[in-house]
């Protein structure tokens, strides 16, 4: 028998996941990454920006024939208050 928790403690877990990830990408990361790249398209919804490029290459040298980049405004409250259960 399979054991699952319940819809609502499985939102509550994400939520709480996106504001503990939030926090630490915009409070303790400080590193940045440069890159150049021939934009193919892009897209802006729900507050939400959508690149895709082709031929990326990275300021380590790396390379890639696609990267997709989403980006969503950090201080908004786009993450909902999780109820304390």
């Amino acid at each position: 028998m399979a054991r699952l928790i319940s819809p609502q403690l499985a939102l509550t877990v994400l939520l709480k996941f996106d504001r503990a990830i939030n926090d630490a990408l915009s409070n303790k990361i400080r590193n940045k990454l440069t890159f150049k790249g021939h934009l193919n398209t892009y897209r802006f919804c729900d507050n939400v920006w959508t690149f895709v490029l082709n031929d990326v290459e990275f300021k380590n040298g790396d390379i890639a024939d696609k990267v997709k980049v989403v980006a969503v405004d950090g201080k908004s409250s786009a993450v909902p208050n999780a109820s304390q259960d």
